[in-house]
């Protein structure tokens, strides 16, 4: 029998307004706010980006997993991955009761039709869902609407031939789940590149040609199965993971444009190279506000708060790295004392504490500080708050 779909919510938001209220909202952010994201105490001036934290895909995902955990009480509710990139939120699910398939010890092959399956913001593969329909659970889908225009796009570039050029991780989530919307057509095709070097990597090979197994020895493992680069490279289309660096996508667009063009001539382009604009509006507005405020004000050093292994929070900090000292830190309880910061290097890989570095006098010991503080799209007002309230105490 096939799974029963939620998409829309489930009829509960008003029951649970209250408690997403309490768990994850902040008076200290509501009063920056008020004031002009600007706050000063003491000796400490604090500019907050003007746009910052929970996007409204994050906050809907979050909203359906906790109506989700009140309409079915007696039953076993799953997510198939983190909802989204932030610990504390997860945590906070787990312990309402909401079990990940990507936990230790939570087995898979124990689902079945009574179970209750949340699918997270990022979305999951064609052919998790596949599996997932095919027990029977009954599904509720948080997918973030922006991720599925770019499935739209991905979908409609292999419908008409063209191998999807994905600007992402080739390991994260979303990636996975849009690179699988290509391969439901029988010349589907997809290769994701990480960055500008690896774009120029493809780019060389559409203008000249090169090393077959060398290319393949390379891009094998983020590339379709029977992916030909003699083959698959002579028509392409431009998609990205949405989190990703905006600049960063567009000029990867361009590398991909102007690559086709060499090869082939002006008179072949339009044939032959697609381009949409699948960048996440939520996070170019987030990578736009940081911008704008490290042109308008003298900052000492920047705070970015969120998940480790949140690609729209690392992003911030790569931006906000290029201009002042910047410390990409998980929650509040990374700004040990006046002396002492816990914090994700920037540039390091995009995971857990296994990256966490410790640095010594980051925090001016006397006379005016001036700090810049953003949160990447799934932090939580209430982890900016106390980390507002944890700055303010360490400048004294």
């Amino acid at each position: 029998m096939p799974s029963l779909i939620f998409r829309k919510g489930l009829n509960m938001k008003e029951a649970v307004a209250a408690e997403l209220a309490a768990s994850y909202d902040s008076a200290v952010v509501d009063d920056i706010r008020a004031s002009g994201f600007v706050r000063s105490t003491g000796r400490l001036t604090l500019h907050l980006a003007r746009e910052f934290g929970f996007c409204y895909g994050v906050d809907r995902a979050v909203d359906y997993a906790y109506q989700t955990r009140k309409r079915f009480p007696e039953r076993r509710v799953v997510l198939t991955g983190e909802i989204i990139h932030n610990p504390h939120v997860n945590d906070r699910l787990r312990a309402q009761g909401i079990q990940f398939l990507t936990d230790p010890g939570v087995d898979r092959s124990s689902l079945g039709p009574d179970d209750v399956v949340i699918l997270p913001a990022f979305g999951v593969s064609i052919g998790e869902l596949a599996s997932l329909d095919k027990i029977g659970c009954t599904l509720v889908d948080t997918t973030c609407g922006s991720v599925l225009n770019v499935w739209k796009n991905v979908r409609r570039y292999a419908e008409d031939g063209f191998t999807s050029i994905i600007h992402g991780k080739v390991q994260h989530e979303e990636t996975r789940a849009t690179a699988s919307q290509a391969t439901q057509f029988p010349n589907g095709h997809f290769l994701v590149v990480l960055d500008e070097a690896e774009a120029n990597a493809v780019c060389d090979y559409i203008r000249h040609g090169g090393d077959r197994a060398a290319f393949l020895a390379r891009f094998g493992q983020a590339a379709s199965e029977g992916f030909d680069p003699d083959r698959h490279l002579e028509r392409v289309g431009c998609a990205n993971q949405t989190t990703m660096l905006m600049s960063e996508s567009l000029a990867v667009g361009e590398l991909f444009r102007a690559a086709i063009r060499d090869r082939y001539g002006d008179a072949e382009l339009a044939a032959r190279f697609r381009a949409f604009d699948t960048i996440c509006s939520a996070t170019q507005e987030r990578q736009d506000a940081v911008l704008a405020m490290l042109k308008e004000e003298r900052l000492d050093l920047m705070v970015v708060i969120g998940g480790y292994n949140s690609s729209n929070t690392c992003n911030l900090a790569r931006i906000c790295a290029e201009k002042v000292p910047t410390f990409h830190i998980a929650d509040p309880g990374c700004l040990v004392s006046e002396t002492s910061i816990r914090h994700r290097p920037i540039g390091s890989p995009s995971t857990a504490k296994t990256n966490e570095a410790v640095t010594e006098g980051w925090l001016p010991r006397s006379g005016p500080v001036v700090i810049g503080l953003t949160a990447g799209a799934s932090t939580p007002n209430n982890l900016v708050g106390q980390t507002i309230r944890r700055l303010e105490a360490l400048a004294g």
